[in-house]
């Protein structure tokens, strides 16, 4: 396939293996038989995605503990 290159400000062309694992994930997220958006917003699958990321914005943007993120 022959992708176009996206030079302007804005949205830009994203690597075809970050594309292909995002698809694969939407039917089965990491073995757990079921995608991302058919899991319970309570069950350990989802949360350990949250927490995970929760804890990547607070060490990418410096958020100190005591701040709440929504």
């Amino acid at each position: 396939m022959n992708r176009p290159y996206n030079f302007s400000a804005g949205p830009a062309a994203i690597p075809a293996e970050v594309l292909q694992q995002a698809a694969s994930e939407m039917l089965d997220w990491h073995g757990s038989g079921m995608g991302v958006m058919e899991m319970s917003h309570r069950g350990k699958e989802f949360l350990s995605i949250y927490e995970q990321a929760e804890a990547d914005l607070r060490e990418l943007l410096a958020v100190p503990q005591n701040f709440k993120i929504l």
